[in-house]
Protein backbone atom coordinates (compact mmCIF):
# COMPACT_ATOMS: atom_id res chain seq x y z
CA UNK A 1 0.00 0.00 0.00
CA UNK A 2 2.82 2.55 1.10
CA UNK A 3 4.22 1.80 -3.01
CA UNK A 4 0.77 2.55 -4.05
CA UNK A 5 0.69 5.63 -1.97
CA UNK A 6 3.56 6.86 -3.25
CA UNK A 7 2.93 6.53 -6.71
CA UNK A 8 -0.35 8.09 -6.54
CA UNK A 9 1.78 11.68 -5.04
CA UNK A 10 3.95 11.29 -7.41
CA UNK A 11 0.48 11.47 -10.23
CA UNK A 12 -0.88 13.96 -8.39
CA UNK A 13 2.50 16.29 -8.71
CA UNK A 14 2.49 15.40 -12.02
CA UNK A 15 -1.07 16.41 -12.75
CA UNK A 16 -1.15 19.40 -9.72
CA UNK A 17 -2.19 23.00 -11.29
CA UNK A 18 -2.58 26.49 -10.43
CA UNK A 19 -6.75 27.11 -10.78
CA UNK A 20 -7.69 23.23 -9.44
CA UNK A 21 -10.47 23.01 -7.08
CA UNK A 22 -9.31 20.79 -3.45
CA UNK A 23 -12.33 18.74 -4.71
CA UNK A 24 -11.00 18.04 -7.81
CA UNK A 25 -7.70 17.15 -6.14
CA UNK A 26 -9.33 14.50 -3.78
CA UNK A 27 -10.80 12.83 -6.64
CA UNK A 28 -7.99 12.83 -8.55
CA UNK A 29 -6.29 10.65 -6.12
CA UNK A 30 -9.13 8.41 -5.01
CA UNK A 31 -9.62 7.11 -8.21
CA UNK A 32 -5.86 6.76 -8.97
CA UNK A 33 -5.82 4.56 -6.24
CA UNK A 34 -8.88 2.44 -6.68
CA UNK A 35 -7.87 1.74 -10.05
CA UNK A 36 -4.09 0.97 -8.96
CA UNK A 37 -4.94 -1.46 -6.08
CA UNK A 38 -6.78 -0.17 -3.23
CA UNK A 39 -10.40 -1.83 -2.73
CA UNK A 40 -11.64 1.01 -0.24
CA UNK A 41 -10.62 3.71 1.97
CA UNK A 42 -10.17 2.65 6.07
CA UNK A 43 -9.94 6.33 7.68
CA UNK A 44 -13.64 7.07 7.92
CA UNK A 45 -13.99 6.14 3.74
CA UNK A 46 -12.12 9.39 2.40
CA UNK A 47 -9.47 8.52 0.44
CA UNK A 48 -7.86 11.67 0.66
CA UNK A 49 -7.67 14.74 2.91
CA UNK A 50 -7.02 17.50 0.89
CA UNK A 51 -5.98 21.10 2.96
CA UNK A 52 -4.49 24.70 1.16
CA UNK A 53 -2.85 27.34 2.30
CA UNK A 54 -3.75 28.75 5.67
CA UNK A 55 -5.72 25.52 6.61
CA UNK A 56 -2.64 23.85 6.07
CA UNK A 57 -2.60 24.36 9.96
CA UNK A 58 -5.62 22.48 10.64
CA UNK A 59 -5.86 19.25 12.81
CA UNK A 60 -9.51 17.83 12.79
CA UNK A 61 -10.41 14.54 13.20
CA UNK A 62 -11.37 12.70 9.84
CA UNK A 63 -14.78 12.36 11.26
CA UNK A 64 -15.45 15.87 10.92
CA UNK A 65 -14.04 16.17 7.50
CA UNK A 66 -15.31 18.11 4.34
CA UNK A 67 -13.50 18.72 1.06
CA UNK A 68 -13.05 22.52 1.65
CA UNK A 69 -14.39 25.16 -1.63
CA UNK A 70 -11.15 26.00 -2.29
CA UNK A 71 -8.74 26.53 -5.70
CA UNK A 72 -4.83 25.79 -6.21
CA UNK A 73 -3.34 29.46 -5.89
CA UNK A 74 -0.33 30.43 -8.23
CA UNK A 75 1.57 30.26 -5.37
CA UNK A 76 -0.01 27.99 -2.35
CA UNK A 77 0.55 25.41 -0.23
CA UNK A 78 -0.86 22.17 -0.36
CA UNK A 79 -1.12 18.90 2.12
CA UNK A 80 -2.50 15.46 1.09
CA UNK A 81 -3.14 12.98 3.76
CA UNK A 82 -3.82 9.03 1.69
CA UNK A 83 -5.60 6.43 3.43
CA UNK A 84 -5.90 3.69 0.68
CA UNK A 85 -6.73 -0.27 1.85
CA UNK A 86 -6.59 -3.39 0.30
CA UNK A 87 -8.32 -6.16 2.09
CA UNK A 88 -7.59 -4.71 5.33
CA UNK A 89 -4.70 -3.89 4.78
CA UNK A 90 -4.06 -0.06 5.08
CA UNK A 91 -1.50 2.38 3.72
CA UNK A 92 -0.87 5.53 5.46
CA UNK A 93 0.99 8.35 3.91
CA UNK A 94 0.93 12.02 3.73
CA UNK A 95 3.07 14.96 2.24
CA UNK A 96 2.84 18.80 2.03
CA UNK A 97 3.70 20.04 -1.54
CA UNK A 98 4.69 23.08 -2.52
CA UNK A 99 2.87 25.29 -5.73
CA UNK A 100 5.04 27.70 -7.32
CA UNK A 101 4.60 29.87 -10.79
CA UNK A 102 1.51 27.35 -10.98
CA UNK A 103 3.69 24.44 -10.42
CA UNK A 104 4.62 21.71 -7.80
CA UNK A 105 8.06 22.35 -6.58
CA UNK A 106 9.72 18.63 -6.85
CA UNK A 107 13.24 18.94 -5.70
CA UNK A 108 12.84 21.07 -2.06
CA UNK A 109 16.02 23.08 -2.94
CA UNK A 110 14.17 24.82 -5.44
CA UNK A 111 11.64 26.02 -3.22
CA UNK A 112 11.94 30.40 -3.10
CA UNK A 113 9.58 30.94 -0.45
CA UNK A 114 11.85 30.78 2.73
CA UNK A 115 9.16 29.68 5.43
CA UNK A 116 8.08 26.70 3.12
CA UNK A 117 11.45 25.11 2.42
CA UNK A 118 12.33 25.29 6.05
CA UNK A 119 8.94 23.63 6.87
CA UNK A 120 10.15 20.91 4.43
CA UNK A 121 13.38 20.80 5.71
CA UNK A 122 11.96 19.97 9.35
CA UNK A 123 10.09 17.07 8.45
CA UNK A 124 12.88 15.58 6.95
CA UNK A 125 14.85 16.61 9.87
CA UNK A 126 12.17 14.95 12.03
CA UNK A 127 11.90 11.71 9.89
CA UNK A 128 15.87 11.50 10.00
CA UNK A 129 16.33 11.99 14.15
CA UNK A 130 13.24 9.55 14.93
CA UNK A 131 15.23 6.56 12.59
CA UNK A 132 18.36 7.88 15.03
CA UNK A 133 16.82 7.73 18.64
CA UNK A 134 13.89 5.00 17.96
CA UNK A 135 14.82 1.75 19.77
CA UNK A 136 12.69 -1.80 20.44
CA UNK A 137 13.08 -0.80 24.24
CA UNK A 138 11.30 2.45 23.73
CA UNK A 139 7.81 3.03 24.59
CA UNK A 140 5.15 5.20 22.58
CA UNK A 141 5.33 7.48 25.74
CA UNK A 142 8.86 7.83 25.45
CA UNK A 143 9.23 8.60 21.75
CA UNK A 144 6.55 11.36 22.30
CA UNK A 145 8.78 13.50 24.32
CA UNK A 146 11.78 12.60 22.45
CA UNK A 147 9.91 13.82 19.31
CA UNK A 148 8.10 16.70 20.87
CA UNK A 149 11.46 17.81 22.61
CA UNK A 150 13.40 18.12 19.13
CA UNK A 151 9.93 20.12 17.69
CA UNK A 152 10.01 22.53 20.15
CA UNK A 153 14.03 22.77 20.16
CA UNK A 154 14.14 23.56 16.69
CA UNK A 155 11.80 26.43 16.98
CA UNK A 156 8.48 24.77 15.67
CA UNK A 157 5.09 23.69 17.01
CA UNK A 158 2.96 20.51 17.30
CA UNK A 159 -0.08 21.35 15.49
CA UNK A 160 -1.63 18.23 16.50
CA UNK A 161 -5.05 18.16 17.91
CA UNK A 162 -5.07 15.49 20.57
CA UNK A 163 -1.09 16.16 20.58
CA UNK A 164 0.03 12.97 19.26
CA UNK A 165 2.51 11.99 16.44
CA UNK A 166 1.73 9.01 15.43
CA UNK A 167 -0.14 5.54 15.99
CA UNK A 168 -0.06 1.37 15.48
CA UNK A 169 -0.92 0.16 12.03
CA UNK A 170 -3.56 -2.52 12.77
CA UNK A 171 -7.20 -3.83 10.68
CA UNK A 172 -9.26 -1.73 12.51
CA UNK A 173 -9.13 1.86 13.30
CA UNK A 174 -10.55 1.32 16.77
CA UNK A 175 -8.01 -0.24 17.87
CA UNK A 176 -5.18 1.94 16.88
CA UNK A 177 -3.03 2.94 20.01
CA UNK A 178 -0.82 6.58 19.67
CA UNK A 179 2.29 7.99 20.41
CA UNK A 180 1.24 10.18 23.05
CA UNK A 181 1.81 10.83 26.69
CA UNK A 182 0.88 7.87 28.57
CA UNK A 183 1.35 4.79 26.62
CA UNK A 184 3.58 2.53 28.41
CA UNK A 185 3.08 0.53 25.66
CA UNK A 186 6.97 -0.33 23.64
CA UNK A 187 7.42 0.59 19.68
CA UNK A 188 8.33 -3.64 18.78
CA UNK A 189 4.84 -4.64 20.62
CA UNK A 190 3.54 -3.65 17.52
CA UNK A 191 4.19 -4.45 14.09
CA UNK A 192 3.93 -1.18 12.20
CA UNK A 193 3.53 2.26 13.46
CA UNK A 194 3.30 5.88 11.54
CA UNK A 195 5.42 8.85 12.19
CA UNK A 196 3.12 11.72 10.91
CA UNK A 197 4.30 15.41 12.92
CA UNK A 198 2.08 17.96 12.08
CA UNK A 199 3.86 21.01 12.62
CA UNK A 200 4.13 24.70 11.86
CA UNK A 201 6.37 27.88 13.12
CA UNK A 202 4.47 30.08 16.06
CA UNK A 203 2.04 31.93 14.92
CA UNK A 204 1.92 31.18 11.13
CA UNK A 205 -0.67 29.89 8.89
CA UNK A 206 1.06 27.52 7.26
CA UNK A 207 1.83 23.83 8.37
CA UNK A 208 3.18 20.91 7.55
CA UNK A 209 2.97 17.15 7.60
CA UNK A 210 4.94 13.96 6.25
CA UNK A 211 3.76 10.77 7.12
CA UNK A 212 5.65 7.28 6.82
CA UNK A 213 5.30 3.46 8.34
CA UNK A 214 8.20 2.27 10.19
CA UNK A 215 8.66 -1.13 11.39
CA UNK A 216 11.85 -2.81 12.89
CA UNK A 217 14.31 -5.11 11.57
CA UNK A 218 16.94 -6.43 13.19
CA UNK A 219 16.66 -3.95 16.12
CA UNK A 220 16.29 -1.42 13.17
CA UNK A 221 13.97 1.05 12.68
CA UNK A 222 13.07 1.05 9.06
CA UNK A 223 10.87 3.18 6.67
CA UNK A 224 8.33 0.76 4.79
Amino acid sequence: MQNLNRATMEYLMQNLSAGMSLVEVRSLCERFMLENGADSFWYYEVGAFVFSGEETILSISGKDYTTADRRICENDLLTVDLSPQVQRIWGDYARTLVIEAGKVVVHPEAIRHPEWKRGLRMEDHLHHVLTEAATEAMTFEELYYVMNEEITKQGFVNLDYLGNLGHSIVQDKQDRIYIEKGNGTKLSDVKMFTFEPHICLPGSLYGFKQEDIYYFEKGKLKRL
